[in-house]
């Protein structure tokens, strides 16, 4: 290809011992490569969230507040500054959902206490005596009910435990009245037996002091009877208007959608560590410690089969300054098929005037030739040559060397050659004249030959290439097949990696047994998914 002695390659990535620091783009870029899972992932969160809200009844909450009020004697006195800390609301919230309340709900509605229970809650607003019962249900009519019916029970609770306490207050000053009372018409007997004498007027003293007992007694039963037992009032009753729905639906469609992305985030940085692939150069130039040869990137949109001829050509100069004729180029790849990055180095080295002859013992030779005539298109046209002559205008004259009389023309025989048999024994048989297919260039072509510019590409196996100064041997992966390995050590090898796809285990172990089979690559080619 070129008679100059290869310069050395120059190191074109960090020394060994700078470590790379990890960008943004390099947490991006795990999630982006593995979008199909995320996406799998998220639609599955989604259908999980959308299946619940579907398929769960949604429930319907409605509020009942009570105010609580402390138990006292005289419902006109004013409290005082410790009016809020009169009633303990952690005692009157643990009342609200005790197990009175739950099951006086359970007979009245007719349901179990656990659903009760999980369907009741009591919040108590910091320092202020209000207790605000939610009741969810299924329907509007059955959470008004169950939270009315929760604040009026809790009511009835507090009430029936506050006239208990007084019930047993009033027996007590009742028995101890009675008690009194008892004395006291004993004393009266004794006053009257002894009246005018020394033990009369002693027990007329103590018949005063059982009378005061007594007075103070009876006092103490009407204040304790006057107290007023009331728990307290619902200052707000649920009602149907004011039902909303426990939740808002809609966002659990939202939470779906985001926890399953999450989930899928997740899951694609598991199977990122457990199947690393090659995502840039620094990847690869890591993984197989080769000099970069270049970049083959895609033409068009995302998953355009096309590849920039551009950075096939200058792959191709790479190639070209490091092998010398006779050369012997393996183009070797992990699992991956080199097909038509193959063909597009052919194209261009022999759009120089190389002869190039690919070498594929696979069964490729016709995609080889398909993608080299496609190729061969698009090859960058010379201004400065015209493809077709001009035509030369009316009167010009001839050229230099030619003739200035031209014979006459002669015409056509009717009696093709041939056509009838000669009576002459002696007569030379004629033979119609076959064209030989010529090139562009002037030269004479092969049936497997292709011209490019002002070279030539020609395809066949590897032995048929044996003569050849430039051969390209397009090699199987080497993961199935050794035969890409077995030509590189008769010349050189071109690592192709496929960006997305070729995973560093592969190129590592790939690098690994070139090197083990005395086998120094050239470099490596990163390609895109697609065409190349």
């Amino acid at each position: 290809m070129t008679d100059t002695t290869p310069a050395p390659w120059p190191t074109d990535g960090p020394s060994a011992g700078t470590a790379r620091a990890v960008t943004l783009t390099d947490l991006l870029r795990v999630p982006m490569h593995r979008l199909r899972l995320v996406v799998a992932v998220a639609l599955v969160g989604l259908l999980a969230a959308l299946g619940y809200v579907l398929l769960v009844p949604a429930a319907v909450s409605a509020n009942a507040v009570v105010a609580v009020r402390p138990v006292v004697t005289d419902a006109f006195t004013p409290s005082g500054a410790g009016a809020d800390r009169a009633v303990n609301m952690n005692v009157e919230s643990g009342l609200a959902t005790g197990t009175q309340v739950v099951q006086r709900l359970a007979d009245a509605t007719g349901g179990e206490p656990r659903d009760i229970r999980n369907a009741l809650e009591v919040e108590v607003p910091t320092g202020g005596q209000i207790l605000r019962f939610t009741y969810q249900a299924s329907n509007a009519q059955r959470a008004v009910q169950g939270a009315n019916l929760a604040a009026q029970a809790y009511l009835d609770v507090r009430r029936t435990m506050y006239e208990q306490q007084r019930a047993e207050m009033l027996r007590s000053y009742d028995a101890s009245i009675t008690k009194v009372a008892a004395q006291q018409a004993a004393v009266q007997k004794r006053v009257s037996s002894a009246k005018g004498t020394a033990v009369g007027d002693a027990a007329l003293a103590e018949l005063s002091g059982i009378n005061n007992q007594l007075t103070q007694l009876n006092a103490a039963r009407t204040e304790i009877a006057a107290v007023d037992v009331n728990p307290g009032w619902i200052t707000q009753t649920a009602e149907r208007a004011l039902a909303t729905s426990a939740g808002h639906r809609p966002l659990y469609l939202v939470a779906g959608l985001l926890g399953g992305a999450l989930i899928g985030v997740v899951l694609a940085y598991v199977w990122e560590s457990t199947d690393r692939r090659v995502r840039s150069v620094s990847d690869a130039r890591d993984a197989s410690g080769l000099p970069l040869l270049g970049t083959v990137r895609r033409a068009g949109f995302r998953g355009s089969p096309r590849a920039v001829d551009a950075d096939i050509r200058y792959v191709a100069m790479a190639v070209a300054e490091r092998v010398r004729q006779p050369a012997r180029v393996a183009l070797v790849t992990a699992r991956e098929d080199a097909t038509a990055l193959t063909a597009g180095l052919a194209v261009a080295l022999a759009a120089d005037g190389r002869e190039v002859f690919v070498a594929d013992d696979s069964g490729r030779v016709e995609r080889l030739r398909a993608v080299v005539l496609a190729d061969r298109g698009r090859l960058p046209i010379d201004p400065s040559r015209p493809l077709v002559p001009k035509p030369r205008p009316a009167g010009t004259p001839s050229p230099a060397g030619a003739t200035a009389e031209s014979p006459a023309p002669r015409r056509p025989s009717p009696h093709p050659p041939g056509a009838r048999p000669s009576t002459d024994p002696d007569a030379t048989l004629t033979l119609p004249r076959v064209a030989s297919g010529n090139s562009e260039n002037g030269r004479p072509a092969s049936a497997d030959e292709v011209t490019v510019g002002v070279g030539s590409v020609r395809f066949g196996t590897w032995r048929q290439g044996a003569d050849h100064g430039l051969v390209l041997f397009n090699a199987p992966p080497a993961e199935s097949d050794e035969r890409g390995v077995a030509v590189a050590r008769q010349g050189g090898a071109v690592v192709v990696v496929e960006r997305d796809r070729t995973r560093q285990s592969d190129l590592r172990r790939l690098v690994e047994r070139l090197r083990a089979a005395g086998v120094t690559p050239l470099g490596f080619v990163l390609t895109r998914n697609g065409r190349a």
